[in-house]
């Protein structure tokens, strides 16, 4: 399926995870795909390794988005391929503090972090495209799209800490907002997953506690099933694809049911 043939797209956060996935799927479909990375070069040249054996002309950009000057490199990048059709937004972190009736675990530098990439990283880097994205369209007639990587700690208010869940909660209220700002010229949504088995989850809990934690997500989910990328990636791939064309404003869980649980 080549639906996205000679699309320019850009996944923030794509050297593992579920951005890489992303950036992997897009490229499958037909996409020149740029990743992103602020720290794991290795990782991210794997990434692209992946997307150039699908046939992308994947490059990759170090860039912290939390920095206006690197949401900058990322669009000159963009702009250097002649256009920019598909912006996700997925680069994201978290200060582990899950008992949220400790009010001592967090402190105002932990907050100001979180936000800074979660919720003003997104909203740096699409000022930094909007130009680019507007041309699309214009060169077009089809609305390019904005994804956005949320949680469903945004909509429950649970998951890794309240820091975590407010920014994820902010940048829903975000995408509602700049999806109805920026249309028709851009559509702008957001997905929502629950539990997925990557290294954000691995990396918070010794092996033992992680295969707790996914026998428990299969047991008690009610899908009976534990997410991984690809899972989350394809419902991505939805809303970035001319099936999405008349969806915007949008926020999907996609979480196996999680929310579902009382």
């Amino acid at each position: 399926m080549s639906d996205l043939e000679g699309r320019i797209a850009l996944v923030t956060g794509s050297a593992t995870g579920l951005g890489r996935s992303i950036a992997v799927k897009l490229a499958e479909r037909g996409a020149d795909v740029i990743i992103n990375y602020s720290w794991s070069a290795s990782e991210a040249e794997e990434a692209a390794d992946l997307c150039r054996a699908a046939g992308s002309q994947a490059q990759v950009v170090k860039a912290n988005v939390a920095d206006p000057e690197g949401c900058r490199a990322l669009a000159d990048a963009a702009a250097a391929r002649g256009r920019l059709d598909i912006l996700v937004n997925n680069a994201g972190i978290t200060r582990h503090a899950r008992d949220h009736s400790d009010l001592d675990a967090l402190c105002k530098d932990d907050f100001m972090a979180t936000y800074e990439v979660n919720v003003v990283g997104p909203y740096l880097m699409l000022q930094a495209a909007k130009p680019l994205l507007v041309a699309a369209y214009e060169d077009t007639g089809r609305s390019s799209t904005v994804l956005n990587t949320s949680s469903i700690a945004g909509v429950k208010g649970v998951g890794s800490s309240v820091a975590y869940a407010a920014s994820k909660g902010a940048l829903n209220t975000m995408t509602v907002s700049l999806a109805r700002a920026l249309a028709p010229a851009i559509r702008v949504n957001a997905i929502c997953p629950g539990f997925i088995g990557t290294r954000w989850f691995r990396d918070a809990m010794d092996e033992e506690t992680f295969d707790k934690k996914v026998r428990m997500i299969e047991e008690t989910t009610p899908l009976g099933v534990a997410s991984g990328p690809d899972d989350i990636a394809d419902a991505a791939l939805f809303f970035l694809s001319d099936a999405a064309r008349h969806v915007t404003g949008e926020l999907l869980l996609v979480d196996a049911g999680m929310h579902l649980k009382t």
